[in-house]
């Protein structure tokens, strides 16, 4: 089945909805949306209903399903992603990803680094070369600067102190507020024990 290239051209550049775009790139709107706030893919600049997304998203979404085929993690498509000069996009979304090999290599390779990954071959004279500078899955990914404040993950644990008390306490913790916190919750639990 073809699917036809529903695009509104703005500007002298083809533009798509939220819908038409996830069908072209194989995804789901929700996952466009996922993808956007994690910093896979641009704002498309307005929001609502009216919001279009150019050719340059569906290459990106496109080279995303890719690097997710080979096994990568968001985490690390998001730094190669960083990378990669626009106007090469398209070459490496259209280009054939090499075939991963299992994913106990592709473990192996992030455990051990690459001298423990199998040897794979090497690119085809035919491939284009931007094929050859696709990440494999058992590459491990460039070092990436430490995540600002705000986009750490973090969770809420609950300390119960005493049936009717609970203390809070917001993970991961630096070393030394993890010590006094573990320093609270035993005097707390001492105080409770008195009475």
């Amino acid at each position: 089945m073809t699917v036809a290239r529903t695009s509104v051209i703005v500007g002298g550049v083809a533009t798509y909805t939220l819908i038409d775009l996830a069908r072209l790139a194989g995804v789901t709107p929700r996952t466009v949306r996922f993808y956007v706030q994690q910093g896979l893919l641009p704002s498309p600049g307005q929001q609502g209903p009216a919001t279009r997304y150019t050719d340059h998203h569906l290459e990106r979404l496109r080279l995303i399903r890719k690097l997710q085929a080979a096994h990568l993690p968001l985490a690390e498509i998001r730094a190669q992603l960083r990378t990669i000069p626009s106007n090469q996009l398209a070459r490496l979304a259209q280009a054939s990803a090499p075939a991963p090999s299992s994913a106990a290599d592709y473990i192996r390779g992030v455990l051990h680094g690459p001298a423990a990954a199998p040897q794979t071959a090497a690119p085809s004279a035919a491939a284009p070369p931007a094929a050859a500078s696709m990440p494999a899955p058992s590459q491990p990914a460039p070092p990436t600067p430490p995540a600002p404040p705000e986009t750490v993950r973090s969770h809420w644990e609950r300390i119960s102190l005493d049936p009717d008390v609970e203390l809070h306490v917001r993970r991961p913790l630096t070393r030394t507020a993890n010590k006094r916190v573990e320093r609270l919750i035993t005097i707390a639990r001492q105080l409770f024990e008195e009475d």
